[in-house]
């Protein structure tokens, strides 16, 4: 009986696995979307940090490059000097603010009227409204930058998934976002492409409207880091992550600290426990 019982939680499992491994081959098989890889950044894990440099390096991308189409409406420009981001300087952000142009207003006449940027001012939109920004792009809007990394996503496929939930992971949007990125290849011959379209291993279907946003030396980054695709991605990527998630390493130090207290607390409850029962006779 116990054999039996055996068997049939063994034929369970087994059966288990072997769905979510079939129906995932399959998936990566007959898919045309490319699956996203698993990304190394400084930021991952428990103990995950951002890299000052590598934000700055990621914040010359978006202005240079990224600006002109995507907007960034949730960031302000005094988030750049506080603790846990690029880490500019109050000074720094106050020169880089007054390279914006604002709209402001009313004023006394009721009139709206431009002025430059201030540290308190949020990044402003390259549009005036949506339609703007639809007919500059071909119907299609560019999406806000601020919390894109946390919005966007990607199916890691079984058994990663599963690890994810134990490891913490959470870096799928930022991982699909450098992906994208660096996705845009010639269109195969097979392959019939929509006019106003552009191939993307990574993107779903492999049509997306944004052309290729990164070539190599596009910028010209002020710390003499070599300028390639790749490591645009990755910069301009870890950028949106904390632009996204700004008290990500407040977050982390916070957690780790309640670990360790319930770690503690938990121990002093089980002594504690012991101590009082002992004295009374089982």
């Amino acid at each position: 009986m116990k054999n039996s019982t055996h068997f049939k939680i063994f034929f369970l499992v087994f059966t288990f696995l072997s769905f979510f491994l079939v129906t995932t081959d399959t998936h990566a098989a007959a898919g045309e979307q490319k699956r996203v890889e698993k990304h190394e950044w400084t930021f991952s894990g428990i103990f995950g940090h951002y890299d000052n440099a590598q934000l700055q390096r990621g914040f010359q991308v978006y202005k240079e490059v990224c600006s002109s189409c995507h907007s960034m409406n949730y960031v302000y420009f005094r988030n750049l000097a506080e603790e846990g981001g690029p880490g500019f300087t109050p000074e720094e952000v106050k020169v880089i603010a007054s390279e914006y142009t604002v709209i402001d207003g009313p004023d006394d006449f009721g009139e709206m009227f431009e002025r430059e940027g201030k540290a308190s001012d949020n990044f402003p939109s390259p549009y005036s409204n949506i339609n703007e920004a639809r007919a500059s792009n071909g119907g299609a809007y560019p999406p806000d930058f601020s919390v894109l990394a946390k919005a966007r996503s990607t199916e890691r496929g079984f058994p990663w998934w599963f690890v994810d939930l134990f490891t913490g992971y959470q870096e799928q949007g930022v991982d699909y976002i450098y992906s994208l990125l660096n996705g845009y290849k010639e269109v195969p011959e097979d392959f019939k492409l929509q006019d106003g379209m552009h191939y993307n291993e990574y993107y779903p279907g492999n049509q997306i409207a944004m052309g290729q946003p990164l070539y190599d030396d596009s910028v010209e980054y002020a710390d003499g880091t070599e300028a390639t695709i790749s490591q645009m991605a990755e910069d301009v990527s870890a950028f949106m992550m904390w632009a996204a998630e700004p008290k990500l390493e407040i977050r982390k130090k916070m957690g780790f600290k309640v670990a360790i207290f319930l770690f503690v607390l938990a121990g002093l409850l089980y002594y504690s426990k012991k101590k009082i029962w002992s004295r009374i006779e089982h």
